[in-house]
């Protein structure tokens, strides 16, 4: 089969951006756990470094992790001395999800190693393409948002 037709074949540029990021995730994974960190965990720890204490229903939505693996993935990283666990203030029943220490002072190294392997990935685009390439995974992304918003309203 030739790239040519693999290219017309609607479904192979899904196939090719799952390929592309399992390959990813096998790069980046080796160095990640040396920092303590699992690729999984990614959202989590990305989404309380820019948002700070989160409830776990917020952490979930916002990371978009199903709220069941975020109970796992959370009493994981609990454990592992990523994450706290904190009455919140506000409500005394609730408890607030944020970074320790050790997973804030991990993180710079975590995203450089995702920086190094991104430059790997993108070696020889070109800044346009490479803009061009966010805007059409960005589009994607919107289509399939959409798609799941549509899904469950109705």
């Amino acid at each position: 089969m030739s790239s040519e037709s693999q290219i017309e074949d609607p479904a192979r540029p899904m196939r090719l951006i799952g390929q592309v990021s399992r390959a990813f995730a096998r790069l980046v994974d080796a160095p990640l756990r040396q920092l303590g960190f699992a690729i999984g965990q990614l959202p989590v720890l990305v989404t309380l470094k820019k948002a700070g204490a989160l409830s776990q229903a917020e952490l979930a939505r916002m990371a978009q992790v199903e709220q069941s693996s975020m109970a796992q993935l959370l009493n994981r990283m609990e454990r592992d001395n990523l994450v706290r666990r904190v009455p919140d203030p506000a409500d005394g029943r609730s408890r607030l999800i944020s970074l320790t220490a050790r997973a804030s002072r991990q993180m710079p190294n975590g995203k450089l190693i995702m920086d190094e392997v991104c430059e790997t990935a993108l070696t020889g685009f070109t800044s346009e393409e490479r803009s061009q390439l966010v805007s059409l995974l960005l589009r994607i992304d919107a289509n399939l948002e959409q798609a799941l918003a549509d899904r469950d309203s109705g």
